[in-house]
């Protein structure tokens, strides 16, 4: 005998079930970081998040585990909205202009108040440095490592191992930040900060390049 088979869970309902989530997950995003951006993640309680969203505590659990995985989402974010920013100057045409350039938009990035808070005030005490470390290596360390190669191949620097070439470059550049972000002037600090980063490019320029 023949039954006709029923669909339970039609593609239009499970397309929708799955944009609902998509929609949350979002909400939660956005409300968490604002929230830890504007308060900070100490002062920001779980049910803050989920009144702002406009969501069920259920849900924030169902997508992130708790408060402590919704802000590594948030910081992977913000690190990789970071990144994406600074690729965009290492890719400008002239290498040693985008290498100077890049460096010192990584710093900028990071001052606005909403980006300072999560990565500088709260990632490493929210997070632990070792996985502070990784999402700075693979969002940061990348993108330099791309235009310090590039900068290379231009006849601009010499050669050297890459990787812990941007590595420290990186480290250097994260100190950088917190002395701006915590300077009484951070315009001032920021000054220094550039002149520093070209200083220790220079220190890699070939003899054939004309002085920056």
């Amino acid at each position: 005998m023949h039954t006709e088979s029923t669909d339970v869970n039609p593609p239009a309902a499970a397309n929708r079930k799955a944009a609902q989530g998509r929609a949350t997950r979002q909400a939660l995003l956005e409300a968490g970081r604002r929230l830890f951006g504007e308060r900070g993640y100490a002062n920001t309680s779980t049910e803050d998040v989920v009144a702002l969203a406009g969501v069920t505590k259920g849900a924030l659990y169902h997508h992130f585990g708790g408060k402590p995985d919704l802000f590594r989402a948030i910081f992977e974010e913000v690190k990789h909205e970071i990144s994406d920013r600074v690729a965009a100057v290492f890719m400008e045409p002239d290498a040693w202009t985008a290498l100077v350039g890049g460096c010192q938009a990584l710093v900028d990035a990071q001052l606005d108040p909403e980006v300072r808070q999560i990565v500088l005030n709260d990632a490493r005490s929210v997070l632990g440095w070792d996985t502070v470390r990784e999402v700075e290596n693979r969002y940061g360390a990348v993108a330099l490592r791309g235009a310090l190669r590039k900068a290379m191949h231009a006849g601009m620097l010499e050669r050297a191992p890459l990787r812990p070439l941007a590595l420290l470059l990186t480290g250097a550049l994260s100190e950088a930040c917190f002395y701006v972000s915590d300077a009484d002037d951070p315009a001032a600090a920021r000054v220094e900060v550039s002149d520093l980063v070209v200083t220790i490019l220079v220190a890699f320029r070939t003899a054939e390049a004309s002085p920056p």
